[in-house]
């Protein structure tokens, strides 16, 4: 193992190497050997997928090259496309740079919303397995069908981590390419199509073991998960770039196989696109960027940094990638705004195993006024009554448990509320009157409420164990009464392993908070600058 991962890193040098051919090592000298670079000046400010922040480095040699600093603000897909089709982001930023735009151009309008687009680079979502368990199952030398990958994961004949498909690109590729390879039709998948599938695609994610937010954080917890339980999780449906630099980076105890499907894949094509109605020195600041971006040494570069793909043809690909028997066919893609919305809300309410999630909820005195009509609008809001984009697809999912836990100065009782596959309204109106019925009044008992959280969830994890369960834990103070964070690490290796999700509100201990996130493999939410509504809907997308 250790020998296949210094290979991999030695890949990743020479890449790196054939960047600056004839030049001395030098990568400055070998693009400007491209030709003149394009100048602009100032700032050209991006709405970016979170991904991108591994290209860094190489936006500081664009910055140098043409006089331009580019300045990524990280979002999700959902969130990005919202900002974008309702011209919010072209008030705040002079370019996107998602993923895709497939499913922004969906919208109605959003013609209208961008201008030119320059694809970067590509990387197709992908299973990556540990090498011994594709071994077993025939995949080292065989490519499977997507429908040979679902009935395995349906036989629970390996794991897998995948992200939302409600706030990450990668998850939504993967269940639209899942869906368009099940129904073997070659073209777009219809809304009307959904429904005959389920039960294939249900199967498919009984499979799934890790789920998360964003590529990069699912990686991480692939990581921890590996280093903690040993081999928990057997791989993840990510791009393929996310999956050899995990290969590359040693961190791994065994290397995973990329498992390309012989049908098909999804592939990003990161399009750094000009949003409409920007100036002419800005319009003049993109072409600098584009053309920088493209050039055959940048692109190289950008390989051996982040193992995605060049998007210009005639740069070579590195030995790393695959596959080495075939084509890699591209999956259709949906042509219909409610094709791909219908995809992903069956996602939530039939598709995915079911979610479990436990409210902590601060109600002590100093959630009084603003702080506690907050945390109602919050937990309406995920009742439904949040119509944005963003909104729709973070609400309670049918076959969903939701527990809360109030506190103040000892844990408050405990309600439980199920919503079911067929009818949802009920039990979420049910959950709406829970929240409009919060009062703040006490001190604050934090670690005595998260001690019963984790009872919560052992009970219910005994009972019913297929279930993604998370805690999400919600204060605006320090603590007063009960246990402290000592006492919770002590007891922590007995409790079960349950993330807790932190939201950093108010004058919160913000240290606490992340140790308590980082010791149960969860994430903290900063809510201090932002709305709680905001971060309860972030937090969705990880549970």
């Amino acid at each position: 193992m250790r020998r296949r991962n210094a290979a991999l890193l030695v890949v990743a040098a020479l890449l790196l190497g054939a960047c600056t051919p004839g030049t001395g090592g030098d990568p400055a000298k070998s693009i400007a050997s491209e030709g003149p670079f394009l100048k602009g000046s100032g700032t050209l400010r991006v709405l970016a997928s979170s991904e991108l922040a591994d290209l860094q480095p190489v936006l500081d040699g664009a910055r140098q090259a043409t006089g331009v600093e580019v300045k990524l603000q990280a979002t999700g897909t959902l969130d990005g496309v919202e900002n974008v089709v309702s011209g919010n982001a072209a008030t705040q930023y002079d370019a996107i740079w998602f993923a895709s735009n497939r499913y922004l151009q969906l919208h109605p309008g959003s013609g209208d919303k961008i201008g030119t687009a320059t694809k970067v680079a590509t990387s197709p979502v992908v299973l990556g397995l540990r090498q011994s368990v594709a071994q077993q199952l025939g995949w080292t030398d065989h490519r499977p069908t997507w429908s040979e990958i679902a009935v395995a994961a349906g036989e629970h004949k390996f794991t897998y981590g995948m992200t939302n498909p409600a706030s990450s690109n990668s998850g939504f590729s993967a269940l639209v390419g899942v869906a368009a390879a099940l129904a073997g039709t070659g073209a777009a998948l219809t809304a009307e199509q959904i429904a005959p599938l389920t039960p294939r695609l249900r199967a498919f994610f009984a499979g799934q073991s890790l789920t998360a937010g964003s590529s990069g954080w699912l990686a991480d917890a692939f990581v921890k998960n590996a280093a903690d339980h040993g081999k928990a999780v057997d791989g993840l449906v990510n791009y393929e770039s996310v999956i050899l630099s995990l290969n590359a980076s040693g961190k791994l105890p065994e290397p995973l196989t990329v498992v390309y499907p012989s049908d098909g894949v999804v592939t990003a094509d990161y399009p750094l696109t000009l949003l409409a109605g920007v100036s002419e020195q800005t319009k003049t600041n993109y072409a600098a960027v584009a053309d920088y971006l493209r050039r055959p040494s940048v692109q190289q570069q950008i390989m051996a940094r982040t193992w995605r793909r060049p998007a210009v043809p005639g740069v070579s690909l590195a030995a790393g990638f695959g596959p080495k028997d075939g084509p890699l066919p591209e999956l259709p893609f949906p042509g219909k705004l409610d094709a791909a919305n219908a995809l992903i809300g069956a996602f939530g309410d039939a598709l995915r195993k079911p979610a479990r999630t436990i409210y902590v909820l601060d109600l002590s005195g100093s959630m009084k006024g603003e702080r506690i009509q907050g945390l109602k609008t919050a937990l309406v809001g995920l009742t439904g009554a949040d119509t944005s984009l963003s909104g729709q697809f973070s609400r309670f999912n049918g076959r969903e448990q939701v527990i809360m836990v109030p506190f103040s100065t000892k844990p408050g009782e405990v309600r439980r509320f199920d919503v079911p596959e067929g009818d949802i309204q009920p039990a979420l109106d049910q959950i709406r009157s829970y929240a409009g019925g919060l009062s703040a009044n006490g001190d604050t008992a934090i670690y005595d409420a998260l001690f019963v959280a984790y009872d919560q969830a052992a009970a219910l994890m005994k009972d019913d164990p297929d279930r993604f369960t998370s805690i999400v834990l919600l204060t605006d103070g320090e603590l007063t009464k009960g246990a402290n964070v000592d006492a919770f690490q002590a007891r922590l290796p007995q409790l079960p392993k349950v993330p807790v999700f932190t939201i950093l509100f108010g004058e919160g201990n913000v240290g606490e908070m992340q140790k308590v996130a980082d010791l149960t493999g969860g994430k903290s939410f900063d809510a201090r600058t932002g709305s709680l509504p905001a971060a309860f809907k972030e937090i969705r997308g990880y549970q």
